[in-house]
């Protein structure tokens, strides 16, 4: 699928500035798409270079966390909910730890764990599957919940933030926390529908009611504040709870006799790998992007939009920010290279970045975790899963608009 999608980019930019040449007479436009080219292949280098230190310092932080046990304390907590929700697989089950630890790990922003764990957690899912070759209803459930992607600490973002300059990076932490929750919920909602879960359980509900109170108390704080208080006060909120988040993961570091400074470095070491690992990734996307919005191909779908949005009386600014949220299902590291290129043109503070950062961290990647779980495992045939993630995926999508209205207009 990303092959798919990174070739168009350049066919698409080539017919469309081949109708410039021929048409209009557009002699400069080959020329700058060469410009392009070079310039942010040199620009895509200087953003991985510069996320190093960022990385470095988040993942160290994350491995104090995953050291200090906090994976095993999300397993235990969630645990319950998981065994409600999928009666069919036996309790103490392997496919259950699997399952809440890769839940855990996303939450937590651990992406390199949380994959292995999810490959593992459908092949014990397998172990109960008596069609091997169709989904099974908790195989379609876990990853439609994996897809709609609990984001607690999406730190991926506040270092991307961090390094197109944002005056405060996690100042999107709040709403995409919201975002999360909404595409989240939609997911749950649409699997229980097809499937007769049951989400009036007493248990179900506990977890279910306990987020939905959080959400709401935080939504009518926030919607009685003044504009410039709420966006003071998210940005006090987050940062209190991000870096109580770090003194917690360093508490339990102490307490359970964990070398903090030692696991730190082994996170900050893996970091430094990481992002020169995802110099050539970066540098494909980027360019490719960037060829596509040289030949005024980009400008041609934006304006589109806009003409739409504006023949219904919408206002057009989230247009700007669309590109990442259509990318979000089919790739991660395409839609993570539209969001660095929105921030990059409009600016890390402007509407448009930081709506495409809320959308990034709203869902996750849904066809690309089909195409990943399910083949691990032989499935070929989906039935509702595919459904039910893009159910999800729009929710996201929907909530990230609607949350950056709220907060950044």
């Amino acid at each position: 699928m990303l092959n798919i999608i990174w070739i168009s980019f350049f066919i698409i930019a080539f017919i469309v500035a081949l109708i410039k040449l021929v048409a209009f007479g557009d002699t400069a436009i080959f020329g700058q798409m060469m410009s392009a080219m070079f310039s942010l292949s040199k620009t895509a280098f200087e953003i991985s270079l510069g996320l190093t230190g960022i990385l470095a310092l988040w993942l160290g932080i994350m491995r104090i966390g995953e050291r200090s046990g906090f994976i095993d304390l999300f397993t235990r907590a969630l645990t319950p909910l998981f065994s409600k929700l999928m009666p069919e697989v036996p309790k103490n089950h392997p496919a259950l730890g699997a399952m809440v630890m890769n839940i855990s790990a996303n939450a937590l922003g651990l992406d390199n764990a949380a994959t292995p764990l999810g490959i593992k957690a459908m092949k014990e899912l397998q172990k109960l599957n008596p069609l091997k070759d169709t989904a099974s209803d908790a195989q379609i459930l876990f990853l439609v919940i994996n897809t709609s992607a609990v984001t607690l600490f999406p730190v991926t973002i506040f270092t991307y933030r961090a390094q197109m300059g944002a005056s405060n990076p996690t100042d999107v932490f709040i709403p995409i926390l919201i975002a999360t929750y909404a595409s989240t919920l939609i997911g749950l909602l649409s699997v229980a529908y097809v499937q007769k879960i049951n989400l009036l359980d007493r248990v179900i509900m506990s977890y279910l009611g306990g987020f939905t109170i959080f959400v709401a108390m935080m939504l009518a704080y926030f919607s009685g504040l003044a504009k410039e208080d709420m966006l003071l006060q998210s940005s006090l909120i987050s940062n209190v709870i991000l870096f109580s988040l770090v003194m917690l993961f360093i508490s339990g570091a102490v307490i359970k006799k964990v070398n903090a400074y030692e696991a730190f470095i082994e996170g900050a070491k893996e970091g430094f790998e990481t992002a020169i690992t995802i110099i050539p990734y970066l540098v494909a996307m980027l360019v490719a992007i960037g060829v596509f919005r040289a030949s005024g191909a980009l400008d041609l779908f934006a304006d589109g939009l806009r003409y739409i949005a504006l023949s219904l009386n919408m206002d057009t600014r989230f247009i700007d920010g669309l590109p990442t949220a259509l990318m979000k299902p089919f790739s991660g590291s395409g839609a993570r290279a539209m969001m660095v290129d929105t921030m990059q043109v409009h600016g890390a503070d402007s509407f448009a970045g930081r709506l495409s950062s809320i959308v990034q961290g709203s869902t996750e990647t849904t066809f690309y975790v089909l195409a990943v779980y399910f083949g691990a495992i032989g499935i070929n045939k989906i039935r509702h899963a595919a459904a039910c993630g893009l159910m999800a995926d729009m929710a996201g999508i929907i909530a990230a608009i609607t949350v950056t209205y709220w907060f950044f207009a």
